[in-house]
């Protein structure tokens, strides 16, 4: 039986009554994932190791010594290290690979007693849209079988939207949280950049990459964020920024003014998407929202600058794959570069060869100001936008994907196509400001329509406030 609670702050409050029992609780995940395994979420179920977990976190709540997440379950995606624990991105090239420490935002998690179920699903190195790139396999969409998850953190989106845990980590390059939650039907934040230490996360663009949580509710999103946010010696790009009790919403804010930008309600949207969302602004409006049209007039270059740039410093992180100190090395060469090429060429998927490929090219000599510097330059205007509009508004509401999740493989094969499917999220990683998606409803066809809200840099706590007066009204 589901166990019935909404969020954590509910399921804590069953755990110390002793209406609800840790134990059971975990056994029931567990019963779950293996019913469901055909979704293929999980790369890893940690089964023995959270059942004693449990025991432990169950008696700290009897005697009060407990944690803030005491008892919440989290799925971690497969990119981020847990020590002892596979490490493997979803490659063939780190298979057989163990963590040697913790991540940062991983092990914040477990000093406040929340159980770590297992490692999801993820495409491989945290590229790609769909989920589809992964040694593991393709991640389907509980909502529809047929259909992707969306990517890269597509196991810890579906994992959520199954009920095979409470809540998950995934990471977010160019909207690889934000876009599976929109098609799995949950909650899912990017934090501003160097809100969470990015040690323990196994870079795919360091410039861009940030963790956050998925869950089924503002509250769980928002105590997950607070554990995990602040400042980490370890992590140089981690910002010392004060962490506010986001869980509290208390915060209250004169007239909420939200931006709609005119470019992101154009050519590629699909109807039934653009139509929930209007719907959705006409109902804030009549509720003291107020809502400004505004330009972001650089947004139609942002793919173009994002898989550039992010291609660039994929080809740079990669390039330690080369089988000399660690993961797959091939078993027959007859030099060393024979070594390196066909290590890569064998421990590498078609996707993460192609993203290295591009970036070593936009890196060459003679294309480097052509491509690169161009696209920095670009991305420095992108975020002058965002700037602007943010000295006149206090959020921004976009949708979150210009259709909702496709059919597995109709894209797999037209890369431009599916790097199109990331239109309304890379901007955001581009300027390095946190995103929101909302769900707000289904298609004609059942499947999860997402809305997202974007905040300035470090304006977590507006964007978790203003989510939760949205989803009480909605």
């Amino acid at each position: 039986m589901r166990p019935i609670y909404s969020n954590h702050k509910e399921k804590l409050s069953k755990l110390i009554s002793g209406e609800l029992s840790l134990i059971d609780n975990v056994s029931y995940f567990l019963k779950n994932i293996e019913k469901n395994n055909h979704l293929n979420t999980f790369n890893f179920v940690f089964e023995k190791e959270v059942l004693k977990q449990a025991e432990i976190i169950q008696d700290k709540i009897k005697n009060g010594t407990n944690g803030k997440l005491a008892g919440m379950v989290i799925g971690i995606k497969d990119v981020l290290s847990i020590k002892d624990k596979p490490t493997t991105c979803s490659s063939n090239t780190l298979k057989n690979f163990n963590a040697i420490y913790t991540a940062t935002a991983v092990q914040k998690l477990i000093d406040e007693d929340a159980i770590i179920i297992g490692k999801t699903n993820c495409d491989e190195f945290a590229m790609g849209s769909s989920n589809e790139n992964s040694a593991f396999g393709t991640v389907l969409n509980p909502n529809d079988n047929t259909r992707v998850a969306g990517g890269s953190s597509g196991g810890s989106a579906a994992a959520v939207s199954a009920g095979l845990c409470d809540a998950a980590l995934g990471t977010d390059t160019g909207g690889s949280i934000r876009q599976p939650a929109s098609f799995c039907g949950v909650y899912g934040l990017k934090p501003t950049y160097g809100r969470v230490s990015r040690y323990g996360l196994t870079a795919f663009a360091s410039s861009f990459d940030s963790i956050g949580p998925f869950a089924n509710s503002v509250n769980d999103l928002s105590i997950i964020l607070e554990v995990i946010s602040g400042k980490d010696e370890k992590d140089s790009t981690s910002a010392d920024e004060p962490v506010t009790e986001y869980i509290k919403f208390d915060k209250k804010f004169e007239k909420i003014k939200i931006g709609v930008p005119k470019e992101y309600f154009g050519e590629g949207l699909d109807t039934e998407i653009e139509t929930s969302i209007k719907n959705k602004i006409n109902e804030l409006r009549e509720k003291e929202f107020e809502f400004v049209d505004i330009t972001l007039p650089h947004t139609q270059y942002t793919i173009a600058a994002y898989y550039i740039l992010t291609t660039a410093e994929a080809s740079s992180n990669l390039a330690r794959y080369d089988g000399t100190r660690f993961g797959h090395r091939t078993k027959e060469y007859r030099s060393l570069i024979d070594m390196y090429e066909k290590t890569r060429s064998e421990g590498f998927g078609k996707e993460v060869k192609r993203r290295i490929m591009l970036g070593t090219y936009v890196l060459s000599a003679g294309y480097y100001d052509a491509y690169y510097r161009k696209a920095q330059k670009v991305r420095r205007l992108i975020k002058d936008d965002f700037d602007k509009v943010f000295e006149k508004v206090d959020l921004i509401l976009t949708p979150t994907t210009p259709t909702t999740a496709f059919l597995i493989g109709a894209k797999i094969d037209d890369p431009l196509t599916m790097y199109l499917n990331d239109i309304y999220t890379t901007s955001a990683n581009l300027a390095g400001i946190p995103g929101i998606n909302i769900p707000i409803g289904k298609d004609k066809n059942g499947l999860p329509i997402g809305m997202q809200l974007l905040a300035n840099q470090f304006e977590e706590e507006k964007l978790l406030s203003t989510a939760q007066l949205i989803n009480n009204i909605i």
